[in-house]
């Protein structure tokens, strides 16, 4: 820490995470939040309904194929921890699946006396008879890593085994992983982590050695966000790949062969995969290539050894438009599936390998969001995608790339959607833009409280997904729910995110305070009856909601948010953001940042919205002293506000579904109290 970040902030001693007199001063916090907001009738119905929607034993179990097995990690009431489990496909699509349990969470808690929560698991193909299993405990981004043999259901006895970091760990062969960790110091005197908190030296290592006896692969600089090394062991196209993260959106990628690093020369921010000699390129900025000016976010396809060899014939497979946006795309073994946004509206196609010829996949339902689950691209055209809407329940289809797909399985609905829609409208923000949000209410509902979401950050899109606690806890009740498609995300692909990075970071609150005035205009709800809601990025989102905006809302719910901008980047991960959010040290960074910066923009005057503000004791990935010292600021400016901390839960903000219901009744609780006023 040094003066300049620690000057003038009285609260500086909540960011002792597990200090005594901070989690005494979060103990004191807590109380009252829950005495005050726990006690209705109507807590006590939204928490058993979020929690039943959460732990439900008929919803899909969804699953991904590894070898001849599906594998399904899954939580109910009497796991609340988790089985990690499998089956045949046979079995799957039958009524009454049975289920072979591997991993018994629960139990494992209990035989060591651990919060273990699960991570996942990393399998070792072709065989899949091996996994590495990652635990962490409360739920944190740090974690253990230990092997685990399938067939016998037992850890590896001296089987690879890393502990409590934010590691990373992948397999090259049965005997061999490359893993990133604490090496302790290096050769060039800095040590084994980057400034973000992540790896920044990658190793060979390989079964029975000591890990000190590791073989270096790649090292970073202290400054990058992280390091690591892959192998993939697609059949007859085995290759090793390093690369190196010089910020959040940028990195540098090398093949491995014979111990030489050879750079594929593609932009910094581009993504690209591999499918046997072909490789995919999506440039996130534009680029100039054989000549030609590719737009950001198309889609090209290069032979890949003709690429290294200099070759920059390409064939363009997507280009996006006013209105259209890659999203995602996977592989089978013959297409390439391209899904897109059209306005928010997912659309899908099958492109055929070679010819590049795309079709319409059949039996994709229409007006539908769809997710491309898992595909298997070594062996066949297999294909799972999920399909939702904020109305209709999801359902699994299964199917083949080539000749269509079907539903197999269904989640019952939560809610009577026979009353409720939804419309998408467009606000105009200050700079002209068009930005659209989707409004989900019931049919007889005019104008009344008004739940407003957003996130604007990091290219993640908000797409229409089922609103199963929505619905009970708001839509249902009489309350109107809005879903904010702001500039930072990434619906309309990646310039619809990279203008509102940095300095142009004012364009997410200018599109959120304009749909929150256009709901306003249209007559949906009032100042007093509109509130808003989100975490992470989305918490810094409501932070300047509440200090730059406060005549816009009643109510806000702040969850595990970000909120001193000028000591994120020495927080926990924070260093990683920078590319999205700038560096606080550097003064002409700072001035647009301070701009904006919630923790340094708490006034006494004007009034501000009802708060709530929400985080986790585990979060170690956006530090809870954020929310502590916002919540202390604000209490010192005479501001209302309420808070409320978990012990566990990490930067879901909970652990387990139980806590997950109620965190999620204690904010709708809150919204009742307040905007609905009732």
């Amino acid at each position: 820490m040094t003066d300049e970040n620690t000057i003038d902030d009285p609260h500086l001693w909540l960011e002792d995470v597990t200090g005594d007199e901070a989690l005494d001063w979060v103990r004191a916090h807590n109380q009252p939040t829950v005495d005050e907001l726990t006690s209705s009738d109507r807590f006590a119905e939204m928490e058993a309904d979020t929690l039943e929607i959460l732990s439900s034993d008929d919803r899909i179990p969804y699953v991904r194929r590894r070898g001849e097995f599906l594998y399904n990690f899954w939580v109910d009431t009497t796991n609340p921890y988790g089985l990690w489990r499998r089956t045949t496909l046979e079995s799957y699509r039958s009524d009454d699946t049975v289920w072979d349990v591997l991993i018994d969470v629960d139990a494992l808690r209990e035989a060591e006396g651990e919060n273990w929560v699960w991570g996942g698991a990393a399998m070792l193909r072709p065989d899949y008879d091996r996994a590495l299993i990652s635990l962490s405990r409360g739920g944190a981004d740090a974690s253990v890593v230990r092997e685990f043999d399938v067939p016998s259901r037992t850890w590896v006895d001296d089987g690879f085994a890393l502990p409590e970091n934010k590691s990373s760990v992948g397999w090259i062969d049965r005997d061999t992983v490359y893993v990133g960790t604490d090496f302790g110091e290096q050769p060039d005197g800095a040590g084994s982590w980057t400034s973000s908190g992540y790896p920044r030296v990658v190793k060979r290592w390989s079964r029975g050695t000591d890990l000190t006896d590791a073989v270096t692969v790649f090292t970073g600089e202290v400054d990058d966000v992280a390091v690591g090394a892959v192998f993939d062991s697609t059949p007859g196209f085995e290759r090793h790949f390093a690369y190196r993260s010089t910020d959040f959106y940028n990195a540098d990628q090398f093949e491995i062969r014979d111990g030489e690093l050879i750079k594929v020369d593609i932009p910094s921010d581009a993504d690209f995969s591999l499918r046997h000699d072909v490789m995919l390129v999506s440039p996130k900025s534009a680029w100039t290539v054989d000549g030609v000016e590719r737009a950001a976010g198309s889609l090209l396809a290069f032979d890949y050894n003709a690429f290294l060899a200099g070759d920059r014939t390409h064939t363009v497979l997507f280009e996006p438009d006013a209105h259209t946006s890659l999203e995602t795309y996977a592989v089978t073994q013959s297409r390439l599936i391209l899904v897109t946004l059209h306005d928010v509206a997912t659309r899908l196609q099958a492109v055929e390998f070679d010819t590049w010829t795309p079709t319409e996949l059949a039996g994709v339902p229409e007006f539908a969001t769809i997710g491309v689950l898992d595909t298997d691209a070594d062996h066949s055209d297999e294909i799972w995608l999920s399909s939702s809407s904020f109305t209709q329940a999801p359902t699994l289809l299964y199917g083949d790339a080539r000749t269509g797909v079907e539903p197999i399985k269904s989640s019952p609905e939560r809610f009577d959607a026979s009353g409720v829609s939804t419309r998408q409208y467009f606000a105009t923000s200050d700079d002209g833009t068009e930005v659209p949000y989707f409004v989900i209410k019931r049919d007889d509902v005019e104008q009344g409280p008004t739940l407003l979401y957003g996130y604007g950050g990091f290219e993640n899109s908000l797409t229409p997904g089922y609103l199963a606690v929505a619905a009970r806890s708001w839509i249902t009740r009489g309350g109107i729910y809005v879903y904010a498609n702001i500039r930072g995300g990434g619906e309309y692909g990646p310039q619809w995110h990279t203008q509102a990075v940095k300095a142009g970071r004012h364009l997410v609150y200018e599109d959120f305070s304009s749909i929150a005035r256009d709901l306003v205009d249209r007559g949906l709800t009032t100042p007093a009856q509109l509130a808003a809601q989100g975490g992470s990025n989305g918490g810094l989102l409501m932070g300047v909601m509440a200090t730059s905006y406060p005549e816009l809302f009643g109510a806000l719910v702040c969850q595990v948010p970000l909120i001193d901008m000028k000591r994120y980047h020495l927080l926990l991960a924070g260093a990683s953001w920078m590319a999205e959010y700038g560096d606080p040290d550097d003064p002409a960074e700072w001035e647009f940042i301070s701009e904006y910066s919630p923790y340094q923009r708490v006034s006494s005057d004007p009034a501000y919205p009802q708060l709530l503000v929400t985080t986790s004791t585990r979060d170690d990935r956006v530090h809870p002293g954020h929310a502590r010292k916002f919540t202390a600021a604000l209490e010192a400016a005479g501001q209302p506000v309420r808070y409320y901390e978990n012990i566990e839960g990490g930067h879901g903000g909970a652990a387990d579904n139980k806590q997950a219901a109620f965190k999620s009744a204690l904010a709708y609780e809150f919204l009742w109290r307040t905007v609905g006023r009732s």
